[in-house]
């Protein structure tokens, strides 16, 4: 892929930090890697910031920092720099009595966006600002692009995408998410590991995709001269290994989904899941009420979330709903209205533009209904439970009703963050249910299930009771974030050939 072409005043900057570099080559290393810091400016600000001269006159601080240059402004004998490193900016100052006419002088032909370091000593500016008074100067890497102009900056969101590394350096936004995105993996990884459960990992190439109904991408294995898919979901793998005896264990790790792309929706995409032998639905929702909670608290310190101008607020329990209550509740127009008519409810998805597979019976009707009239409006976290059995191929069936399952999904700020339920361990019902799925996916339904022998076989060395949950990590550091698309949310997410 070829790049776009450089507008003609960026091809002459280029032009020009290409001649300062070799200027640079010619004196010798270019870009040397003998400098060691001794100081993150972060650091520096939290401990010295509420210090004065007097305090440094008395005990001088010795420094040595490094960063990429994003201010610099010259005053005769006497220039100021602003350095940005990973936990945020410093001020250089720069003299000929401290650092010397010649370093001085080189330091007024360096471009914003080159990697520059510092030796010297704290001190406060007239103004108060903390800043390093500089004995020795150093060039590490010169930029030959020039940053966005910092007025505009990186305003175009297709670009930010593209260019990350870009966007990272000029807008402390960006970093910040990325920030709570660890944090929030962390606080997971925590939290889980405190209450015994196992972190495991296992396969991302399948042999057979499984799992979750999702259309696959697929692969070959040369040596081994087989087809295989990038996993859709860790789902069987990870219930193999209760089978095993690893009655905790999670994986948090990349899915692959061959599917469309949308504000909610990244072809791969990174997925919590956890399993808990000889535990169910009902537990599994108040467990993972505690998990978001905590998370929420390690990553943003609190469980009140400003997203996109409203709040949602995790401390509360979780509403608790069933397909036609949310649907009442959330879209009242439809409260009055047949709601357990297949054929009402086959011709209003059909009027609404979602016409329903002629094979669906009423649980899954009122499923889509929900999906295009009232799960945009579930702000507050809300469990929505009883799934129908029809969509719910992994799913223990309810004792009381063959119809429904023990399963519930998550939504919050109107989307799904999270997928659990009461697993079948029943091998003969799961291996009746797989049958289904492959009639399914013999009459055209690219993303019903495979039959799974291996899986079978598992369970019939005898599964003890148990409860599973996925959440969607992307999903959850955008409500923790309040970034409104995947995108923003994911390093490097797949956009079209430019």
């Amino acid at each position: 892929m070829t790049q776009d072409p450089l507008p003609p005043d960026e091809n002459q900057i280029i032009a020009e930090r290409r001649a300062k570099l070799a200027a640079l080559r010619a004196q010798g290393p270019a870009y040397p890697n003998d400098f060691r810091r001794s100081h993150l400016a972060a650091d520096l600000h939290a401990e010295f910031d509420g210090a004065d001269n007097e305090r440094f006159e008395r005990d001088p601080v010795e420094v040595a920092v490094a960063g990429r240059l994003m201010l610099k402004r010259l005053m005769g004998k006497s220039s100021f720099a602003t350095v940005q490193d990973g936990t945020g900016r410093i001020q250089f100052f720069i003299t000929n009595d401290d650092a010397g006419a010649p370093a001085h002088e080189a330091f007024r032909h360096w471009d914003i966006g080159d990697i520059v370091a510092a030796r010297g000593t704290l001190f406060k500016t007239r103004t108060g600002e903390l800043s390093v008074r500089c004995r020795e100067l150093r060039l590490l890497a010169k930029a030959l692009r020039p940053l966005p102009d910092k007025f505009h900056g990186l305003a175009d969101q297709e670009q930010r995408y593209r260019q990350r590394y870009v966007d990272l350096i000029v807008n402390e936004s960006t970093r910040r998410t990325f920030e709570i995105r660890a944090r929030a993996i962390a606080g997971v990884r925590r939290f889980l590991l405190e209450h015994r459960f196992l972190e495991v990992e296992t396969p991302m190439l399948h042999a057979i995709p499984g799992g979750a109904s999702a259309r696959p991408f697929a692969t070959h294995h040369h040596a081994l001269d087989m087809d295989m898919f990038l996993r859709i979901a860790p789902e069987l793998f990870l219930k193999r290994l209760v089978v095993g005896g690893m009655e905790r264990v999670f994986e948090i790790n990349r899915n692959f989904r061959n599917e469309g792309i949308s504000p909610r929706h990244n072809p791969e995409f990174t997925m919590l899941e956890f399993y808990a032998a000889y535990h169910d639905v009902h537990w599994m929702m108040d467990f993972t009420e505690q998990l978001l909670r905590e998370v929420a608290r390690a990553s943003v310190g609190s469980t009140r979330l400003p997203y996109q101008g409203a709040t949602i607020d995790l401390e509360p329990p979780f509403a608790r709903l069933r397909v036609v209550e949310a649907i009442g509740l959330h879209a009242p127009d439809y409260a009055a209205q047949p709601l357990d008519d297949a054929a009402w409810l086959r011709a209003e998805l059909q009027r609404l533009g979602a016409p329903a597979d002629a094979q669906s019976g009423l649980g899954a009707l009122q499923l889509a209904l929900f999906e295009e009239v009232a799960e945009a409006r579930l702000l507050q976290p809300t469990f929505l439970v009883d799934y129908p059995a029809e969509v719910s191929p992994l799913a223990r069936a309810s004792d009381a009703d063959p119809q429904v399952t023990e399963r519930f999904e998550l939504f919050m700020a109107g989307r799904e963050t999270a997928n659990g339920f009461s697993e079948l361990n029943d091998p003969e019902d799961q291996a009746e249910r797989f049958q289904r799925q492959v009639a399914a996916k013999a009459a055209g339904d690219e993303e019903a299930m495979y039959y799974d022998a291996d899986y079978i076989r598992a369970l019939e060395y005898g599964m003890p009771p148990t409860a599973g949950c996925g959440v969607g990590i992307d999903r959850l550091v955008m409500l923790l974030a309040d970034a409104p698309n995947i995108r923003d949310v994911i390093l490097f997410p797949h956009m079209r050939p430019q």
